[in-house]
C-alpha cells in the first residue's frame, strides 16, 4: 500500500493515533465510519506511524489496546470489525513499529453512523471516504463496491513466500538465542515464533520480556520487562495469560490481568481474542490514605523542584505502582495526580517512564472493562 498507493478511499495514513482524549477518539471514529461506508465488500486500512507527505516511516510505540473494538461498538451504529496489528520494520528504532488498522464491514447493506456524540461528531452523523477525504454525508446514500478488486490484488501480492518465512524464523531464533525460544506451526499454514526469559516460581513457569512474532503474517506481539506471562498452546490456539505484580510494603503478589488467545482456523484465517480477568486487590483504607497523603507531599516537592532526601528518592520509584493501587481502590484523582508528574518520570529515567506508561495501559484496560 505504501509503495504503490497514495491515500485513497480504502486507506488512510496517520503519523499517530491519540486515543487518550475525546478529540482523538472522535477523529479516529470518524475515519473508521468513513472507510467502512466506502468499502462494504472489502477490507479498508489505516496505517499508523507514517508521514503523510512523503511516506517516511517514523513508527509509533507498540499499541496494546485489545479493547479498541469496544470503543467502536460503543459509538457507531453498524460497527465494523477492527483489528490493530503491530508491524516491525528493520529500519525503525528497536522500540518502534508501524500500526496497521484493518477494518471489515460486517453488514454490507447497512450504513455506519454515530450513535452518540463525541467531541464535535454528533449523534446520527455519518461519513464516507471520498478520495482521501472523510466527508460528512448530509443525505442518505447507498453502499457501493468500488475497491474490492484492487484491495484483493494488494492483499494477494503481500503473501509471504517460503524463503521469506524460513529466513524470518532463522533470524528470530538467532536474535533471541539467549532466551527460551521456540517456533510452532499451526494448521500447516501459520508459523509463530516466541521467546522469553524463563522464571520458575512455586511450581509455576512464567516468562518476562516476551516477544511473539507471527512470521507468516509479519505481525509482532510483545510484553515489556514489567510483565510476566504464562504460555500454553495446542494444535489450534496459542494462549498467553498476562500477570501484574502489586502490593504494599514489599508484600507483593501476582494477579492475572488478561488472557489473549490467538486461534487459527483451517480456512487460512486467524483471530486474536482478549479477555480481561483482573480482580483488583483491595487494601485497608487507613493504609491507603497514608500512602495517598505521602504521595501528595512528594508530588508537591517534585513540582516545586525541591531537593529530595534519600528515602524520597526511593519513594519516587514506587509512585506509578502506588497510584495504580490507589486508583483501583477508588481514589478518583489518582490518575490525574500521576499524570501531573509525567514530565518528571520522563526526565528521571527510561525505566521509570516505561513503568508509568505500563500503569496507564493497565488502567485503560480496566476502564474499558
Amino acid at each position: 500500500m505504501l509503495t504503490y498507493n497514495d491515500e485513497n478511499s480504502f486507506y488512510d495514513k496517520k503519523r499517530q493515533l491519540n486515543l487518550h482524549s475525546k478529540e482523538g477518539k472522535g477523529k479516529f471514529l470518524k475515519h473508521i465510519c468513513a472507510l467502512t461506508n466506502a468499502n462494504p465488500y472489502n477490507n479498508s486500512y489505516i496505517v499508523v506511524g507514517v508521514e503523510d507527505e512523503n511516506n517516511v516511516l517514523t513508527g509509533v510505540d507498540f499499541f496494546d489496546d485489545s479493547k479498541i473494538q469496544n470503543l467502536i461498538n460503543a459509538y457507531l451504529h453498524n460497527p465494523p470489525s477492527i483489528l490493530y496489528e503491530n508491524i516491525p520494520f528493520p529500519k525503525l528504532a528497536k522500540n518502534k513499529v508501524i500500526g496497521l488498522v484493518t477494518i471489515k464491514h460486517k453488514d454490507t447493506l447497512s450504513i455506519s453512523s454515530f450513535k452518540k456524540t463525541i467531541y464535535k461528531y454528533y449523534r446520527n452523523f455519518s461519513y464516507k471516504r471520498i478520495g482521501s477525504n472523510s466527508a460528512l454525508m448530509i443525505t442518505n446514500f447507498s453502499l457501493k463496491d468500488i475497491n474490492s478488486q484492487i484491495v484483493a490484488d494488494i492483499e494477494k501480492s503481500a503473501k509471504n513466500n517460503i524463503k521469506h518465512t524460513l529466513d524470518a524464523v532463522a533470524d528470530f531464533m538467532k536474535s533471541h538465542k539467549n532466551r527460551t525460544a521456540e517456533y510452532i506451526v499451526f494448521k500447516e499454514q501459520f508459523v509463530l515464533c516466541w521467546s522469553g526469559i524463563k522464571k520458575e516460581v512455586e511450581n509455576s513457569t512464567y516468562y518476562s520480556r516476551v516477544s511473539i512474532k507471527m512470521i507468516t503474517e509479519q505481525v509482532k506481539l510483545f510484553y515489556s520487562a514489567l510483565d510476566e506471562v504464562d504460555i500454553h498452546y495446542n494444535e489450534n490456539s496459542f494462549i498467553i495469560t498476562e500477570y501484574i505484580t502489586l502490593g504494599i510494603h514489599n508484600d507483593l503478589k501476582r494477579f492475572p490481568l488478561e488472557k489473549k488467545i490467538i486461534h487459527f482456523s483451517d480456512n487460512g484465517n486467524y483471530k486474536i481474542a482478549s479477555e480481561l480477568i483482573f480482580t483488583p486487590p483491595l487494601y485497608d483504607k487507613k493504609t491507603l490514605f497514608h500512602i495517598y497523603n505521602s504521595n501528595t507531599v512528594l508530588l508537591d516537592k517534585i513540582n516545586k523542584d525541591t531537593l529530595l532526601n534519600e528515602q524520597e528518592k526511593i519513594d519516587v520509584l514506587n509512585l506509578p505502582a502506588s497510584y495504580l493501587i490507589l486508583k483501583l481502590n477508588g481514589f478518583k484523582d489518582a490518575k490525574q495526580k500521576l499524570n501531573s508528574v509525567k514530565w518528571y518520570f520522563k526526565k528521571h529515567s527510561e525505566e521509570l517512564y516505561q513503568e508509568y506508561k505500563e500503569v496507564l495501559r493497565v488502567l485503560r484496560k480496566v476502564k474499558y472493562q
